[in-house]
């Protein structure tokens, strides 16, 4: 299996001074309205739900926020006022891209969108073009510093996990989407996963210069500061040198 983005990881290093939590947590809030929405208010019994709320504690969204978005989506009327959208494209050189989006008014998502590729030398396509290149798997990331990797590699794998991928500074564990809380519980005994989620993963990745990864990176940051915009998927992959400089910038 290819690795998963690196530019992933990279966002969630950046993500503690980057991110407006404001923005954050209403993205969140509004993962939890429609899981409730679609699968009921109970997360013992409500996958998506149950990943939603986890998500919400990793990033220290308040318990009574949680408790109210699971409320409205239920049986208040913003749950039935969002869509769930998915637009795909073309980024710089060739790079392809999955947006997944939550909202109240799909034509304002859409022109947002393929105004943002367009000023950044990409284009819309239409449904399907890129989206079987595409993939959910549960993908672990865990900090490798004070960490046997090879030991803990071996654990992730005889409790499930499908793959792992070792990258300077941290591991990558996949697994299938039902399997990842289990994996979770036994990796977190050795150290906190840094992140835990339900993602697209690209079943094969383009490695860019530094200029085209520059050029990709700012297209598929820009797209998640989009207020509906819930989460991106790209198969754009950095060398070590570009990653390096990245990382010095983060």
């Amino acid at each position: 299996m290819s690795g998963h983005s690196k530019w992933s990881s990279i966002k969630h290093q950046k993500g503690v001074t980057d991110a407006k939590r404001g923005q954050l947590f209403t993205k969140l809030t509004r993962e939890i309205i429609v899981a409730a929405r679609e699968g009921g208010a109970n997360p013992e019994s409500n996958f998506r739900l149950r990943m939603a709320i986890q998500k919400a504690r990793d990033s220290n969204m308040p318990l009574e926020n949680v408790e109210r978005a699971i409320k409205r989506g239920s049986g208040g009327p913003e749950g039935a006022s969002l869509t769930e959208v998915k637009l795909e494209g073309y980024g710089p050189s060739g790079v392809a891209v999955l947006v997944e989006a939550l909202t109240d008014n799909r034509n304002r998502t859409l022109q947002e969108v393929r105004s943002l590729f367009s000023r950044h030398g990409g284009s819309l396509g239409e449904s399907g073009c890129v989206a079987w290149m595409f993939e959910s798997k549960g993908v672990i990331t865990v900090e490798t510093d004070g960490v046997d990797v090879e030991e803990l590699a071996l654990l992730a794998i005889d409790a499930g996990a499908e793959d792992v991928n070792v990258e300077k500074g941290y591991l990558e564990i996949y697994t299938t989407p039902q399997n990842l809380e289990a994996v979770r519980q036994v990796v977190e005994q050795t150290k906190p996963a840094v992140s835990a989620e339900v993602c697209r993963v690209s079943r094969s990745m383009v490695v860019l210069d530094e200029k085209g990864a520059l050029q990709a990176l700012k297209l598929l940051d820009h797209l998640e500061e989009l207020d509906d915009v819930q989460r991106v998927s790209a198969n754009v992959d950095f060398s070590e040198a570009v990653l390096d400089k990245l990382r010095a910038q983060a």
